[in-house]
């Protein structure tokens, strides 16, 4: 974690993720906009059911509550940034009810 409620940030949540091959984030969402950026290695990035490979340097834009996830799909490391309009990290995995909440300690 880079920037969120929990040094201070009122609008933001930053993080990196480093994900072996094979590996990565199961379909979830989120209440607002997140914006996806590889940063090294090759990801499977899916919105809804459309899937698209995304290379270091290019990012995915995903909307609010739209279902999304990605996939290690190269064979090494894949380091992501992630960017969520949000100052904590809430996701709704799968089909559950109950989101995800992590990172919302500061004001």
């Amino acid at each position: 974690m880079l920037v969120s409620a929990c040094n201070g940030a009122d609008e933001l949540c930053i993080f990196e993720q480093w994900v072996m091959p094979g590996a990565g984030a199961p379909t979830h969402s989120h209440p607002v906009e997140e914006v996806l950026t590889v940063l090294s290695g090759v990801a499977e990035m899916w919105i809804d059911d459309e899937r698209q490979a995304i290379e270091v340097g290019h990012s995915l834009i995903v909307p609010a509550h739209k279902k999304h996830g990605f996939l290690n799909a190269g064979t090494t490391v894949l380091h992501v940034h992630a960017v969520l309009a949000s100052r904590s990290f809430d996701a709704t995995v799968g089909s559950s009810s109950e989101p995800v909440q992590r990172w919302r300690q500061g004001r």
